[in-house]
């Protein structure tokens, strides 16, 4: 009688130039198959990443603290007066030889329409903190799974953009000593306040830095709401209205002389660093459905903007477990061919 002794499997190796099948080529798929993510992380252990939303007072005490940040910052900004002029002419000659610099005939444009330059004054005031903490609230209260990942993004570009104010203040063009540039804020105040007690944002110039031109903070909030609606919202509409909010905000901050065009591209740098910063800590992407394991042993998908997911979608792992492990078992099984 013969007898055929199992041989080893060699399935899934591949054997190198030069080496063997132990020694399997590496590669940069994940065994789902996938492509891995070259970013790295996440750098935070797995129970300081949570996917369910904070405690409010948590992102109430965040808020306190960023205040007190940003209060740090004004409070410095006198000793940085002649610096930050300098700075606000540099960034004028580097904007020349961009081909950039076309902010003061934009500002003496709108300033023509004086209805179009009050409402602008209106708008850089109000808009940039009512629209951002609006799709806080949205988030926090729709998309649950996805809100601390988004408010990540957030703190980290604001934090970053506090450091810029205060290592590299800049003076805006509606300051900059014979800069030609029209300052709607003191012309139009549409705070009903005199022109020499209007010279900061919304007529509070002893509460605000009025140095932080860069990066503009206006174009990475704004950015930052566009993409977190144009992601999660179901509405066309909505998300039309998302996207064009930062368009409409750049206008604003070269037509009312509080930035200049390379201040908007600090915005965008910022915001990315903010999602980079996010992807490192979290290792996963903003906008990813975060899985929530149950009590069964099984996990959920949350309910997506494109209405899949929710309580109904759960996928057993005891299951999905086994049945991968049988099909790894049968593959290494090797064929025996009976012998006469």
């Amino acid at each position: 009688m013969t007898t055929t002794q199992p041989l080893e499997s060699t399935a899934g190796a591949t054997e190198a130039p030069g080496g063997s099948a132990e020694h399997p080529v590496p590669t940069d798929k994940t065994p789902s198959g996938k492509r891995r993510s070259r970013i790295p992380g996440p750098l935070l252990p797995e129970k300081y990443r949570p996917v369910n939303r904070p405690k409010l007072w948590l992102d109430v005490a965040l808020i306190g603290i960023g205040y007190y940040l940003y209060t740090l910052t004004r409070l410095a900004a006198p000793l940085h007066e002649g610096p930050a002029q300098q700075r606000g002419w540099d960034i004028l000659k580097a904007e020349h030889y961009l081909g950039l610099n076309f902010e003061r005939s934009f500002n003496h444009w709108i300033y023509g329409m004086r209805w179009l330059a009050f409402s602008m004054n209106v708008y850089y005031a109000t808009l940039h903190f009512i629209v951002p903490i609006a799709v806080l609230i949205w988030v926090y209260v729709k998309f649950p799974d996805r809100y601390r990942a988004v408010r990540t993004v957030m703190c980290v570009m604001t934090l970053i953009a506090l450091f810029g104010f205060y290592f590299y203040s800049l003076c805006p063009p509606r300051l900059l000593p014979s800069g030609n540039f029209i300052d709607t804020f003191k012309l139009l105040n549409p705070w009903g306040q005199a022109a020499t007690t209007s010279d900061g944002v919304a007529g509070l110039g002893s509460s605000t830095n009025e140095f932080a031109a860069m990066p503009s903070l206006h174009i990475g909030w704004s950015t930052w709401c566009a993409l977190v609606i144009a992601h999660l919202a179901q509405r066309r509409w909505v998300k039309i209205l998302g996207i064009a909010y930062p368009f409409a905000t750049f206008a604003v901050i070269l037509g009312t002389a509080n930035h200049y065009v390379l201040d908007a591209v600090g915005g965008l740098v910022v915001l990315t660093l903010g999602f980079l910063v996010q992807r490192i800590l979290q290792g996963r992407p903003v906008f990813a459905p975060a899985p929530v394991v149950t009590g069964e042993g099984g996990v959920t998908v949350p309910k997506q903007p494109d209405g899949s997911g929710g309580s109904g979608s759960v996928v057993s792992t005891a299951v999905a477990s086994a049945e991968s492990k049988a099909g790894a078992e049968r593959s290494s099984r090797p064929e025996i061919q009976p012998q006469g």
